[in-house]
C-alpha cells in the first residue's frame, strides 16, 4: 500500500513538473509586445484631457490583449502637464524605454514640439486630440485621430449658417493657443463667404482671469452668438462673467469644451443651452458599450478625448498588424511601415468616432463631428 502510495505522489510531482514546463515553453512562444509611448497631461490644468486619453487608450490595450492570448502591446503613458518643454522630456524618457511607436500627445501646443522629434527621429506618431494644422505640417509620419482645427472652424461656420443660430456673431478666442486661434480664424473667414455677420472678434490670453471687456465687445455689438473656440475651463470663466454681467446669448464652442460639466465647482446651469461639436456620439450601441464600461472601470462619464485614445490604439494595432510590424521592428522601419499603411487606400478604420475613418498623405483624418447641446445638466445629440 505504501509503494502504490509513493508511485502515485512521484507521478503527480513528474505531472506537476510537466505542466509547469509547458506553461513556461508556452510563455516563451509568445512574441515580445509593440511598445507604444503615450504623452499627454495627466496633472496641471488639462488634465481632464490627458487622463481621458490614458484610460481610453489602455482600455483598448487590455482588450486587444485579451482577445490576442497575450501581452501583445505595451502601453507606457508620460505626464507631459500640457507643457511643451516637459512633452520632449518625456518623448525623450520613452525612446530610453524603446518605444516603436509615439501616442500622442494630447494637447496641440506640446504636440508641435514633439512632432518636431519625431519627424527628424523616424518615429510614427498618432495623436488624438491635437488638433492643430501646424502638428502635421510638413511632417510625412505625423498623423490625427481627431479632426483639424480649421475643419472645426468650417463645421460650426456651415452649421451656425444652416440652423440660423445667430444674426450677429461674435468670436471670443485665446491668441495665445494654436488650437484657438487655428479654429477661430476658419470660423471667421468661412462665415465671411457665408455672409455670415460678425460684430466683434475678441481675443485673451490663458492667464487671462477676467473677460469682462472682451464680453462688454460683445454685448455692446448686440451679438446674439458668441462662437467660443476655447478650452472649458476658460470657457466656464467665460460664463460666470456673462451671468455677473447680465449677457445671455446663445453659445457654440468646439471639442474642447467637453469636460465643462465635470469641472469642479463649476454651475452647470451657465452651461443650458450651449453647443459643441464633439466626434463621439453616446447614443450609439458601440458608444453606449464604451460609456458603460469606462464608467464601470473609472467611475466617470468619459469625454470624447477618451473615445478617441481608444480608437487611436486600435488604428495603430489594425496598421501594426497589416504592415507586419513586430516587437523587432526598428522604430524607424515601423515608421516608414505605418506611414504606407495609413495612407493606403485600402486602409480604414470604424471606431467609437467614426465608421471608415480614412487618412490623406497630410495626416488628417477623414471623418464628420456631431453638434451636442447641454440640456439639463447632460449632452444631447443634435
Amino acid at each position: 500500500m505504501k509503494h502504490t502510495t509513493k508511485k502515485v505522489l512521484s507521478f503527480v510531482m513528474v505531472l506537476t513538473m510537466l505542466v509547469a514546463l509547458c506553461s513556461v515553453f508556452a510563455l516563451a512562444d509568445d512574441p515580445a509586445p509593440i511598445k507604444i509611448g503615450g504623452i499627454g497631461p495627466l496633472t496641471g490644468a488639462v488634465a481632464v484631457y490627458g487622463v481621458a486619453t490614458a484610460n481610453g487608450a489602455q482600455m483598448a490595450v487590455d482588450e486587444i490583449n485579451e482577445a490576442e492570448g497575450y501581452t501583445a502591446i505595451e502601453l507606457n503613458f508620460q505626464d507631459d502637464e500640457g507643457d511643451a518643454e516637459k512633452a520632449v522630456n518625456a518623448y525623450n524618457a520613452l525612446k530610453d524605454w524603446d518605444m516603436q511607436v509615439v501616442y500622442g500627445t494630447t494637447t496641440s501646443a506640446p504636440c508641435i514640439a514633439v512632432s518636431a522629434e519625431t519627424n527628424t527621429d523616424r518615429y510614427f506618431e498618432l495623436t488624438p486630440s491635437a488638433s492643430s494644422a501646424d502638428v502635421t505640417a510638413g511632417k510625412d509620419n505625423v498623423f490625427q485621430m481627431c479632426f483639424t482645427d480649421p475643419n472645426q472652424g468650417i463645421t460650426a461656420a456651415n452649421y451656425v449658417k444652416e440652423n440660423e443660430l445667430g444674426e450677429k456673431i461674435a468670436v471670443i478666442y485665446d491668441n495665445s493657443d494654436a488650437y484657438s486661434t487655428g479654429i477661430a480664424q476658419a470660423f471667421v473667414a468661412k462665415a465671411a463667404e457665408l455672409e455670415l455677420e460678425i460684430v466683434a472678434q475678441e481675443a485673451f490670453t490663458a492667464n487671462d482671469t477676467d473677460c469682462t471687456s472682451q464680453l462688454n465687445a460683445a454685448k455692446d455689438a448686440e451679438a446674439d452668438l458668441v462662437f467660443m473656440p476655447i478650452y472649458y475651463n476658460s470657457a466656464s470663466l467665460v460664463l460666470n462673467k456673462a451671468s455677473e454681467i447680465g449677457y445671455a446669448p446663445n453659445w457654440f464652442g468646439a471639442d474642447g469644451m467637453d469636460g465643462l460639466l465635470t469641472l469642479e465647482g463649476f454651475d452647470a446651469s451657465l452651461a443650458e443651452g450651449l453647443m459643441f461639436m464633439t466626434p463621439f456620439d453616446t447614443t450609439s450601441e458601440s458608444g453606449a458599450a464604451f460609456v458603460e464600461e469606462y464608467e464601470k472601470l473609472y467611475g466617470e462619464t468619459p469625454n470624447q478625448f477618451a473615445a478617441d485614445g481608444y480608437d487611436c490604439i486600435y488604428a495603430i494595432w489594425a496598421a501594426c498588424q497589416d504592415a507586419g510590424v513586430t516587437a523587432e521592428t526598428s522604430p524607424e522601419d515601423a515608421c516608414e511601415a505605418l506611414i504606407a499603411t495609413f495612407t493606403s487606400e485600402d486602409f480604414s478604420v470604424d471606431g467609437l468616432t467614426g465608421n471608415g475613418m480614412t487618412w490623406s498623405t497630410n495626416g488628417e483624418v477623414a471623418k464628420a463631428p456631431f453638434v451636442v447641446a447641454i440640456v439639463d445638466g447632460a449632452y444631447v445629440l443634435q
